[in-house]
């Protein structure tokens, strides 16, 4: 059998800078959830986004999280939702026992449909937050998004777990709201192990989240909680592989870039398959090569033939409002995220994978046809 290649796997810098920041760590003995490391990796990162602040969090999940807490959403309170993402997305809405209301997506960006975003406005004008997200490290058509926030007074939050690197006009995703989350799970473009940023340009805010983070300590001799408290500060070890990883990101939406130019060149020919979306005013990181497919192949088709080769692949993410933990909540929208779950496919775009990998993955799906 020949060697397994994945989805998206971890991937430390050839030149080692991700162990020199955690040696760092381990030399001063800081490798509890405070230190440089983490100080550092929160300036790095703002800086590299060009936002004014970040807090470095245990994951994507506990930034949306805090995103939620500090936009002020709480028990039974409305917040509309994509519906084409991951769980983690909604999770925690739920956490803030509030009420998800999910929105379909658009084909000209797989994201968020602005049209249906409005029709929700219009059927619940006291909706409390606004969750985008840009799926796949495509983004969502911002400019929009934005207006409609503004429109009704209505706070968003960027989920850009899958597009730290990514564009929309120039501007980094994750910055256009009032505040942006990203995801450094090993799956993801630069990894921490486990980890999370919350992004805003209100430093006051962030500095209140980072405060959440750590139990809601107060600053007395003893140990005094006012407010409810969450362990969610990143470690200064997992903050150090950051730093290092910060240091390649470009190298690696270089890298997923050729990937997908790679799979367009050798796959365009094919009947029934179609790519991911491009647009003018969008730059993907494309940190997962995806594809529908609308002719005879389908998707577990490919699926099974890459795993039978050792292949890691996988369908595109099922909607929430067809999951059954959300099964109870309100869908606007039509049928484009329903239709992209049945009939989309994610393409192994691991970093390390080499000319002659990806020319497995092509032979695979060529010889389906």
């Amino acid at each position: 059998m020949s060697d397994r290649i994945y989805l998206a796997s971890p991937h430390m810098s050839e030149e080692g800078y991700e162990q020199k920041y955690v040696q760092q760590a381990f030399d001063t003995n800081w490798i509890a959830p405070l230190g440089e490391n983490v100080n550092k990796f929160e300036e790095e990162f703002a800086d590299k986004v060009a936002i004014k602040s970040a807090a470095a969090l245990t994951s994507g999940t506990a930034a949306i999280h805090m995103a939620l807490k500090a936009v002020g959403v709480e028990k039974d309170d409305i917040v509309f939702c994509q519906s084409l993402t991951f769980s983690a997305t909604a999770n925690p809405i739920i956490y803030q026992q509030a009420t998800p209301v999910f929105i379909d997506s658009n084909e000209t960006t797989w994201n968020m449909c602005p049209k249906a975003l409005e029709q929700a406005f219009e059927k619940y004008p006291d909706v409390k937050a606004v969750i985008v997200v840009h799926l796949y490290g495509l983004s969502a058509q911002m400019d929009e998004i934005v207006a409609l926030c503004k429109k009704y007074n209505v706070a968003l939050i960027e989920d850009a777990a899958e597009s730290l690197g990514t564009y929309y006009k120039n501007q980094h995703t994750g910055t256009f709201g009032d505040y942006g989350i990203f995801s450094f799970n090993g799956n993801k473009i630069i990894t921490t192990s486990g980890g999370g940023m919350l992004v805003s340009n209100d430093e006051e805010r962030i500095d209140k989240v980072r405060f959440w983070a750590t139990q809601s300590r107060e600053p007395a001799r003893h140990y005094e909680h006012k407010e409810l408290g969450y362990n969610y500060r990143l470690s200064n070890v997992s903050a150090g592989i950051g730093r290092g990883q910060l240091k390649v990101l470009d190298d690696r939406v270089q890298k997923k870039t050729e990937i997908y130019q790679f799979y367009k060149k050798h796959l365009k020919d094919i009947p029934g398959i179609r790519f991911m979306p491009e647009n003018d005013f969008d730059r993907p990181n494309y940190w997962l090569s995806a594809i529908t497919l609308n002719g005879e192949l389908q998707p577990n088709d490919i699926i099974e033939a890459l795993e039978n080769e050792n292949i890691e692949s996988r369908p595109l993410w099922k909607p929430m409002h067809l999951q059954p933990m959300f099964a109870e909540y309100d869908f606007v929208g039509g049928n484009v995220a329903e239709r992209l779950f049945k009939t989309g496919i994610c393409l192994p775009s691991d970093t390390k994978m080499t000319e002659e990998d990806l020319q497995r993955v092509v032979n695979v799906i060529k010889g389906l046809v």
